[in-house]
């Protein structure tokens, strides 16, 4: 019988206000209600979560440090053992995802503006970073956010239609989009496509059909479509909407971004306006339209996803310290609120993982 598990990442630091302490591990039932397994603490701001199933290990970068750890997931209870860390050779690591031969994680260094190759063993090990990449261009309009390259988010496109070895790389702070391939030994082609002045790129998600990017501009609290060229890299952007209503001038920051699985729902949180943006995809184009607000329930929500059963979907408020449930209609892909709120403190990121008994 399948066992899911949901891994939660978290800020845990006096600078970041935060509560949490380590990362949680809950069991998720069939019915969607989430049982405390294990807190692995303490641990500094375990804050994006990256899963390898092949080798059965759970990886985390540390916010606002230097470093990256693994960890092994005991296959029947879900609960983790630490296996070893690693320095990442960057700033401040942000997120990080597999490369396409499972063999290494890259990770994005906001605060060096570099993307870093670190090689994983046999065992699910990191081994030593190799040289990082570094990105150049010129620098938005945004005094305090945008005064250096910022890349804040580097997975893989690979979606139904395509799989590839490029990383998709919005970066907040030189306000360009890039797509990185390495090659053997280490080296690097790097494409770049510049976004609109003082956007600040921050997040993207795939098209599940379609060679398209959906790339979430913080600062300006838009998203923008891009199309993708999967043999090239190179981006070209086609389409911008707004994930805020017209009337709203309170302070407010676009975060977490996700596709449906079947293509035909975008889901954008708004940090400050504290709600889901809720586009339906048009099928022909893949661009977005139709957007509707719903409440996420908390304040500040850095991170969403939908889990594996395709139906649920997962905000996490970061200030109010919880996980707000939402069951996805069927017919108009709208979140619905299921009641369902998960304490726990200062979340940031959510993966799934699943086992057979």
């Amino acid at each position: 019988m399948a066992r899911t598990f949901a891994y939660v990442g978290c800020r845990t630091t006096r600078e970041r206000h935060a509560r949490g302490t380590g990362i949680a591990v809950y069991e998720v039932s069939p019915a969607g209600a989430w049982q405390l397994q294990q807190t692995l603490e303490p641990l500094v701001n375990p804050t994006f979560l990256a899963l390898d199933r092949r080798r059965g290990a759970l990886y985390t970068v540390h916010g606002d440090g230097d470093a990256v750890s693994a960890f092994r997931i005991e296959p029947q209870t879900g609960r983790l053992s630490v296996l070893n860390s690693q320095p990442c050779a960057g700033r401040n690591p942000v997120h990080l995802d597999f490369t396409r031969d499972g063999n290494a994680l890259a990770i994005a260094g906001y605060a060096s503006g570099t993307a870093t190759l670190i090689p994983l063993a046999q065992d699910g090990s990191l081994q030593r970073a190799q040289a990082p990449v570094t990105f150049n261009g010129e620098p938005g309009s945004h005094r305090v956010e945008q005064v250096s390259s910022h890349p804040h988010y580097i997975a893989r496109y690979v979606t139904r239609r395509f799989d590839t070895d490029w990383h998709i790389v919005p970066d907040k702070g030189l306000d360009t989009v890039f797509a990185v391939r390495w090659l053997e030994g280490g080296r690097a082609i790097v494409q770049a496509a510049r976004t609109r002045e003082g956007a600040g790129p921050r997040h993207a998600a795939f098209h599940p059909g379609l060679p398209l990017v959906y790339v979430v501009n913080e600062l300006d609290s838009t998203v923008t479509t891009w199309s993708f060229d999967p043999v090239t890299g190179e981006l070209e952007a086609l389409h911008t909407v707004s994930t805020i209503p017209p009337n709203h001038h309170a302070f407010t920051r676009a975060a977490g971004i996700v596709v449906s699985s079947d293509g035909r729902g975008l889901y954008v949180t708004n940090r400050g306006h504290d709600t889901i943006a809720t586009f339906q995809i048009d099928l022909s184009t893949g661009l977005p339209r139709d957007v509707h607000w719903v409440s996420t329930g908390g304040h500040c929500p850095r991170f969403l996803c939908i889990a594996p059963d395709a139906r649920t979907l997962y905000v996490a408020n970061e200030n109010s310290h919880t996980i707000a449930q939402f069951e996805l209609d069927a017919h108009t892909h709208q979140p619905v609120a299921t009641g369902r709120l998960v304490k726990t403190g200062s979340p940031v990121s959510i993966v799934f993982g699943i086992t057979e008994d």
